[in-house]
């Protein structure tokens, strides 16, 4: 069976001002995605899966027939507000898509292997592609369904100026996930971490845990579960803002024992585009990497 990377590039971004997926970050105008999609590759992945916005889509199309749509099967599926299970009509003033557990429930008929996914707007590193494309070989002979997600750890994920979200993986002694704890103010402070919960207490994080950057290895199995959550997730009427995320449908599922999530730790040092401030950053980033040789001087052609 082909291996698939499903990169989700139907975001919105409107704290970035513009289209992130295909900001030209990359030394000969590359996207984050396209680093993606050359490591997935050289790990052995040999589709792509876009989730995308009918009117970006043109934009992205475009990008991609010039770069590694040259060199890898590409197909694109369409992330809209109103691709919604049956019984469920519009929600008003609803103005963006319903997160990226509706963006990867709409690649279930495209899929019948397991499969990775991936941000468009994140750089993650060729580890864990490696580690996803190893562990996919068995991940759907496995007699209960079984995940996996990329841990990266607090020092390469959490700058050193400024506050961000984080999902704290903790996992048990053989590494299998058990709870994501989501940290919407985690700050440095010197090696490590630290944020504060509602009662100002403050908590600290270790330089070496692991988070999630939404990197995740998974099966057809998957597909089931979500549309279940994602109608349950509808029927409680989130209003016009909320979002139907991949890591809470997993972590319920875990809590539930319907599922298990393999922690794979990542050596590699993330960065990615929230605001248009990151660009900076990442671009001197990736510059790096490609004068260290990790990559070519362009990634295609």
């Amino acid at each position: 069976m082909k291996s698939t990377l499903v990169i989700l590039a139907a975001g919105v971004g409107r704290r970035f001002g513009g289209l992130k997926q295909i900001d030209p970050v990359g030394p000969a105008g590359e996207a984050l995605m396209d680093y993606s999609v050359f490591d997935a590759r050289r790990a052995g992945f040999s589709r792509v899966i876009l989730v995308v916005r009918k009117e970006t889509d043109d934009l992205i199309r475009k990008h991609v027939d010039n770069g590694f749509g040259r060199e890898i099967e590409v197909e694109y599926v369409y992330q809209e507000i109103g691709e919604l299970p049956a019984g469920f009509g519009p929600v008003p003033e609803r103005a963006k898509p319903w997160g990226t557990g509706q963006a990867v429930l709409l690649t279930e008929e495209l899929i019948d292997a397991p499969f990775a996914v991936a941000n468009a707007d994140d750089y993650y590193g060729s580890g864990g592609y490696r580690q996803l494309a190893d562990f996919l070989v068995e991940a759907g002979s496995q007699p209960s369904p079984t995940f996996a997600m990329v841990g990266y750890t607090v020092a390469n994920t959490v700058p050193p100026v400024g506050e961000f979200s984080r999902a704290v993986c903790v996992a048990d002694d053989d590494g299998w996930l058990q709870n994501l704890n989501e940290v919407l103010a985690l700050r440095r402070e010197g090696e490590e971490a630290v944020w504060e919960d509602a009662d100002g207490t403050a908590h600290r994080v270790g330089a070496d845990a692991l988070v999630s950057m939404n990197l995740w290895g998974l099966t057809p199995a998957v597909f089931a579960d979500l549309r279940q959550r994602f109608s349950g997730f509808l029927a409680a009427d989130p209003g016009p803002s909320k979002e139907f995320y991949i890591p809470m449908a997993i972590q319920a599922a875990i809590a539930e024992g319907k599922a298990r999530v393999r922690v794979l730790p990542s050596v590699d040092s993330w960065c990615g585009l929230t605001s248009a401030g990151d660009r900076g950053d990442v671009r001197n980033h990736l510059a790096q990497l490609h004068a260290d040789g990790v990559y070519p001087e362009k990634l295609w052609g």
